[in-house]
């Protein structure tokens, strides 16, 4: 796995939503920062929390300017019950092939319960509105997710 680090461009991509409409990067860094953030699952525990917390902070995030947006190797029609489910008021986008999260370096081997095997690396990135990645999150805990981002943002 050979994760991006700040300073790189981010690799312009473009999924589909939980609406199955097409969002491209480009297109949310016109107006935006951008905070991509990958996560393993729909509806798990860890990652249920990781939203909430981010759905919470939405206005906080705004006033520095940044949208966040999700990616999941999950299908359009289980990040709409995820959205509906948990009332979320970001994008998650659909990354069923994974290449996205390949082109970002967070797909790779992990382990589970004594089990390898290769999926999504929790990991988030800071995209400025020139496409250059700022910040890379990579030390967290899933509750602590939303904090560590604001306490970066706030400087």
């Amino acid at each position: 796995m050979n994760t991006l680090q700040a300073g790189d461009k981010a690799p312009e991509f473009t999924l589909l939503d939980a609406n199955e409409n097409e969002v491209s990067l480009k297109d949310l860094l016109k107006e935006h920062r951008v905070l991509v953030y990958f996560y393993p699952k729909a509806m798990t525990p860890g990652c249920t929390v990781q939203a909430q917390n981010l759905r919470d902070q939405r206005d906080e995030l705004a006033k520095h300017n940044v949208v966040s947006v999700g990616i999941s190797p999950d299908a359009p029609k289980h990040l709409a019950k995820f959205t509906e489910r948990d009332e979320l008021n970001f994008t998650l986008l659909s990354d069923e092939d994974h290449k996205v999260a390949e082109d970002f370096g967070v797909w790779g081997l992990k382990k589970f319960m004594g089990k390898e095997y290769d999926g999504i690396h929790r990991i988030s990135f800071l995209v400025e509105q020139d496409g250059t990645i700022s910040k890379v999150f990579n030390k967290f805990k899933t509750k602590e997710h939303h904090d560590v981002v604001l306490e970066h943002l706030k400087g």
